[in-house]
């Protein structure tokens, strides 16, 4: 049972990480453009299909790996141009818009690449003793490649001028205007990087996941509950809180059904709400 409730928690420490990479595009493009996108877990779902497409066509996972968070990337950028500009000043709208571009990629991936879930096998095979268990070597690798991806966007986002740029914008961006730094633009590659990040946490979860049109439908509500219970706009608090409710159902599901943990984390979110409304991290350097 010590083995069981072990490996569970592992498992959410590594989906965890996974989850803090994809909320953290979800919180950088709420926390600078105010928009919320219901469309940001299809797009970690277009990362774990375009991840199967192209490690299965080519026979390189790790071309996957480099390849389909640049896709993410020029798709981010034309959806924030066409779609979401457009209706910037309607953030209602852009509810509705994200919730139909939503229903388009859905049903687009259905036709194209079918219903049925597949599996893609782990580039690397085998298993190593931990604590007592024998746990799979890709899923350790799977949380090293996100925790790394994690580092390097807190490296970018405070050590570059264009990271810099996101900062300025993100705090005040009529000043950033008056100080002549180009806000449409950085916002334009702000909702870019955020898409990419939804794909690139899809590539990394494809081998320890399902990978269907619908893969999305549930990573979703977990990326709000971590951007909720870290604090709007807290990034530190979003990987923090993404940790946290991964393990937690971890736990919870070793001893019941994952249905039942998913409540316990909606109930938990309701508490942090009643006790910190700006959430448990509110506050905190951002």
């Amino acid at each position: 049972m010590n083995e069981l409730v072990f490996a569970l928690a592992v498992n959410g420490l590594v989906w965890g990480l996974i989850i803090a990479l994809i909320a953290l595009g979800l919180s950088i493009i709420f926390g600078l453009l105010d928009v919320i996108n219901v469309a940001h877990g299809d797009f970690f779902m277009l990362g774990t299909v375009g991840g199967l497409v192209v490690a299965t066509s080519t026979g390189s996972f790790w071309l996957a790996l480099a390849v389909v968070p640049l896709i993410g990337l020029v798709l981010g950028a034309v959806i924030e141009r066409m779609v979401i500009r457009p209706t910037l000043r309607q953030a209602s709208l852009t509810i509705v818009t994200t919730f139909g571009l939503s229903m388009i990629i859905q049903e687009m991936v259905r036709a194209i690449y079918g219903p049925q879930p597949r599996r893609m096998a782990a580039p690397i095979e085998g298993t190593v003793p931990l604590f007592g268990i024998d746990y799979e070597v890709y899923r350790i690798c799977a949380a090293v490649f996100a925790a790394l991806f994690l580092v390097a966007f807190f490296l970018f986002l405070n050590r570059t001028k264009l990271g810099t740029w996101i900062r300025a914008v993100r705090h005040d961006p009529e000043t950033a205007t008056t100080l002549g730094i180009p806000v449409a633009q950085v916002s334009g590659f702000t909702f870019a990087l955020g898409t990419a990040m939804a794909l690139l946490g899809g590539v990394i979860a494809a081998p320890i996941t399902t990978v269907e049109f619908r893969t999305g439908v549930d990573v979703l509500p977990f990326c709000f509950m971590a951007v909720i219970i870290g604090g709007l706009g807290n990034l530190q608090g979003t990987v923090a809180a993404a940790i946290m409710l991964a393990v937690l159902e971890g736990l919870v599901t070793s001893v019941t059904e994952p249905t039942i943990a998913r409540i316990v984390s909606l109930a938990f979110m309701s508490v942090v709400l009643l006790v910190r409304p700006h959430g448990l991290f509110a506050g905190a350097t951002r």
